[in-house]
């Protein structure tokens, strides 16, 4: 995996069949290896903004570009193989098991959906497991998990994609004290650009390296932490 650079330019999305926008033009620039926090109320358009990045909504406006280039100008594949999301929304119905789950991160870097899972691919893997301390769980399936494990599961997931950009919805919800420090420390320390949406302004502080302040769809700031997180 390689950190890419990650620029945002003048965002904005609408959905269909509203004239009110619920990101107005967002820019910002992130260097390849930093970690940005996307911080906000409820309704700021944290989850909106994380959705453009990782292609799941096109902008009505403006464009995010990995190293340069238009995500929308490369193929999903492409765009799969440098970008990885973990989302809010878990799937608990998944008749897979944890290892299979995983295992689903090395889909894009497969010829076709069939390709088989080879030795390298097994390697990146079993790393994933280890890191999220998973192992134990490999041979369960995926619903018999709490909401903490799943999150560690999603991780996982992501990390096999070998992504040079991870992007993660509020990482630290459904889990204790003890696995949303395990999980912040393993963001701190991945050899890739990290952005992700967080509620605790603490740990938005202590983690990242630029904050972008949101609110009701519209920038309020973006820089070093100790620059935007005022008491202004």
């Amino acid at each position: 995996m390689t950190a890419v650079n990650l620029t945002a330019t003048d965002l904005s999305w609408t959905p269909k069949g509203s004239v009110d926008p619920l990101l107005h033009n967002t820019s910002f620039e992130l260097a390849a290896g930093r970690v940005l926090g996307i911080v906000g109320p409820n309704g700021a358009g944290k989850t909106t903004l994380l959705r453009l990045l990782y292609r799941f909504h096109r902008p009505v406006t403006g464009a995010v570009s990995i190293d340069g280039e238009n995500i929308w100008e490369l193929s999903a594949r492409s765009v799969a193989q440098r970008v990885a999301a973990v989302l809010q929304e878990q799937p608990s119905d998944f008749a897979l098991t944890v290892g299979e789950v995983v295992a689903l991160g090395r889909t894009p870097h497969r010829r076709g959906f069939a390709g088989a899972t080879g030795s390298h691919d097994k390697d990146i893997i079993n790393s994933a497991l280890d890191q999220l301390e998973l192992h134990g769980f490999a041979d369960r399936h995926l619903g018999m998990l709490s909401g903490g494990e799943r999150q560690r599961v999603m991780v996982a997931r992501a990390l096999a994609q070998e992504p040079g950009l991870l992007i993660l919805d509020e990482p630290t919800n459904h889990l204790d004290i003890r696995h949303q420090l395990e999980v912040l420390h393993l963001i701190r320390d991945l050899p890739m650009s990290i952005v992700t949406s967080l509620h605790d302004l603490n740990l938005a502080a202590g983690l990242c390296d630029e904050v972008l302040l949101l609110q009701s769809g519209k920038t309020l700031g973006f820089g070093p932490p100790d620059q935007v997180l005022t008491e202004q």
